[in-house]
């Protein structure tokens, strides 16, 4: 199958030939149908965090086109979608509804005595988080599997994978947001928006949203804030104070990659929480 191999830090991606192994155990084989480009992928590429060669890419969809003789939560023909979240499904933390704090997310993988998934000339290639998405076929536990309706758009199912679970998890399982809660998020991109969706799902009474771009505070109003701010033309801090003057701010998030310590440094408020 044709792939998008990593073989060198900072030299970009290479379309190259690579063999997918059968599907055994609980693997099923999906038929990627589309595949997200996430900022942390492209970190991979240019930093030393996972072995190379590799194929990376953690926002997949597509359709299972073979299962494991012990897989039970797909079938072929089932549209799905992938989850960098490895989880065993057995342990403490997964059977606590934790599964993002798996202690043994190894289980996911072949053991080394195992043939690998991926291989080029006879020797194995890195699957990026046991997805590998960057590729015609994805060979993935079914614990990173989620079957969604096939009705759903496969370009808009892909990021269920990655800037959904966290953008609105945040929201809704670290952080708790209430009904009734305040909540302020900074930087409104794929992780910004898909957290103000998780503050109007779980009834925030205000959700203030903080870009530099309109477009993205345009699209903002549209998943649900109620407020926002554009910090090229005022100062964030006091624009949220005078907007919240009777009101409690109980949460708040920053969603920018790079600037979040600064920013939750300069915001910080007593009765806050930041995630």
């Amino acid at each position: 199958m044709k792939a998008l191999v990593l073989n060198a830090l900072g030299h970009g991606f290479d379309v190259e030939d690579v063999d997918i192994a059968a599907a055994r155990g609980r693997e099923a084989l999906v038929n990627v149908q589309a595949s997200g480009l996430c900022h942390t992928d492209l970190l991979f590429a240019t930093h030393d965090i996972a072995p190379t060669p590799s194929v990376l890419g953690h926002e997949v969809a597509g359709i299972v086109a073979a299962v494991g003789p012990d897989v039970t939560h797909a079938r072929v023909g089932d549209h799905v979608v992938g989850s960098l979240a490895q989880s065993c499904g057995a342990c403490a933390r997964c059977l606590s509804g934790r599964p993002f704090q798996c202690q043994h997310p190894e289980s996911t993988l072949r053991r080394p005595d195992e043939p690998p998934r991926l291989s080029r000339n006879g020797r194995g290639v890195f699957q990026g988080f046991g997805l590998g998405g960057f590729a015609e076929r994805a060979l993935i536990h079914e614990n990173q599997l989620a079957v969604v309706p096939k009705e759903m758009p496969f370009a808009q199912a892909a990021l269920l994978g990655c800037g959904v679970v966290t953008g609105a998890g945040s929201v809704l399982n670290t952080a708790n947001v209430r009904a009734g809660d305040s909540v302020v998020i900074f930087g409104a991109g794929g992780v910004g928006l898909n957290a103000v969706s998780g503050a109007r799902i779980a009834g925030a009474s205000r959700i203030i949203a903080i870009d530099i771009q309109q477009q993205r505070l345009d699209a903002a109003r549209r998943f649900g804030a109620t407020d926002v701010i554009d910090s090229t033309k005022s100062k964030p801090v006091e624009a949220v104070r005078d907007l919240l003057r009777s009101w409690w701010l109980m949460k708040d998030w920053p969603c920018l990659a790079w600037a979040a310590a600064s920013i939750w440094s300069a915001c910080r408020n007593p009765t806050s929480t930041s995630v």
